[in-house]
């Protein structure tokens, strides 16, 4: 049996969490929300190529993922090296994706510093689940959504900064987006040094042949339904965030006010985080999730009605969906955080397989909107035909109600054991 062993018993470092939740959530939304607007803008890359880019390299994922699981357990002796090397590697990613002009063809660089970034990002979320499922089981009764308060919260404001950071930093830099990379570097190092102390601490001890094969996990009901509803529920926020800038500045005419609107949706699910965690404890995990979600579902279906100028009530709108994406990434980690340790305290292999999800709800995004995009005749800029501008508004907000909807079925039709992680 593998059981996951405390060396010593000091009161939990959240902030810790909170930190490398945001350097990690840095480099996994965001990144759909500026790189394809900044490759298309700077580089005129095709949507299309970078749609279809996106996608195959979800078809990495999938191979890569589960080893990438299996090698996080291996190097669970020495995790905390492994994490500090790893997150060098993805920092230097960031520099080559934003910071760096391309050095051969901007499709080919862009998929290569993609492949650098969401490998790294994958092992490092791999690692920090894994290791915050074991430290979560430490705290005792309620201890998954305490913890999943503090981390998804870090996460929340990390999506918060990374978002607004190049659109801030245009008024104060003329080259915004490296100082975007400059300050991800800086992230990272404050945050391999916050959670160094966490990893030897909160190690997992496996009996020889213990530990939990790939297949078992899927081979779980429960598991394998919590799998099927993150990918069906993340992917209208994936739809979403990366057609932000694109909906803004062409449907709404936001004219310069991008970064405000995206500063208020994510501030308001970073805001909203504690407050799903403390409804999930007093109501449980399930009914608050259910609730937040059909906030999101309601609010998204609203946006169909907005048009040039209405940015107060898409602002609104922003509050609102905000307020639902932080039940999303709080509360659906923490249920299957829990799920993990009651099969497999380590988690690896099964965080493997949540990291695979959470990249392939963006890749099914780009994937399903951007060639729609570019055969409607789209293109970046306030000027396009009525056909063009109706295919975005119906992709950014008729396509994620229905999604949404689906993934309030699916949860709701879930048996869970208990109703409180």
């Amino acid at each position: 049996m593998t059981v996951a062993v405390a060396q010593t018993r000091p009161a939990p470092r959240l902030w810790g969490y909170s930190l490398f939740g945001g350097l990690l959530a840095m480099a996994g939304l965001p990144i759909y929300i500026h790189a394809p607007h900044f490759y298309v803008s700077e580089y005129a890359v095709s949507l299309a190529a970078l749609g279809t880019i996106l996608f195959v390299l979800r078809g990495l994922d999938f191979l890569q993922d589960p080893a990438l699981g299996w090698l996080a357990e291996r190097l669970n002796p020495v995790r905390g090296l492994a994490v500090a090397l790893t997150a060098i590697v993805m920092a230097g990613a960031m520099l080559m994706l934003f910071a760096i002009p391309p050095l051969f063809a901007p499709l080919l660089w862009f998929a290569l510093a993609l492949v650098l970034l969401f490998s790294c990002y994958s092992f490092l979320t791999i690692c920090f689940y894994a290791t915050g499922t074991a430290r979560g089981d430490a705290m005792g009764e309620g201890g998954h959504v305490r913890l999943a308060g503090w981390r998804e919260t870090g996460a929340l404001l990390g999506v918060c900064l990374a978002a607004a950071a190049p659109v801030a930093l245009e008024a104060v830099m003329p080259v915004p987006f490296t100082g975007f990379a400059i300050g991800f570097v800086l992230v990272a190092v404050l945050a391999v040094l916050a959670m160094r102390a966490e990893w030897p601490r909160f190690s997992q001890r496996a009996a020889p042949g213990a530990s939990l094969p790939m297949r078992a996990v899927l081979a779980d009901p429960v598991a394998r339904r919590l799998l099927l509803i993150a990918l069906v529920n993340a992917t209208p926020v994936a739809i979403t965030s990366t057609l932000f800038l694109f909906y803004a500045e062409s449907v709404l005419l936001a004219n310069g006010w991008e970064g405000v609107l995206l500063i208020l949706l994510f501030m308001s699910a970073a805001v909203s985080a504690p407050l799903w965690a403390r409804l999930a404890r007093g109501f449980g995990a399930k009914t608050a999730l259910l609730a937040g979600m059909a906030l999101a579902a309601a609010s998204f279906a609203f946006v169909v009605t907005l048009g040039p100028g209405d940015l107060m009530l898409f602002a609104l709108i922003c509050v609102i969906s905000g307020a639902g994406i932080g039940a999303d990434l709080t509360l659906l980690p923490a249920i299957f955080s829990r799920r993990m340790a009651e099969i497999s305290p380590d988690a690896a292999k099964g965080f493997g397989l949540w990291a695979f999800v959470t990249k392939a709800t963006l890749a099914l995004a780009a994937l399903m909107v951007f060639p729609a995009l570019e055969l409607s005749g789209f293109e970046t800029g306030p000027d396009n035909d009525p056909a063009a501008l109706t295919t975005l508004i119906l992709l950014y907000a008729a396509l994620p109600s229905v999604l949404k909807g689906l993934a309030i079925a699916l949860l709701a039709l879930t048996p869970l054991k208990e109703s409180r992680p």
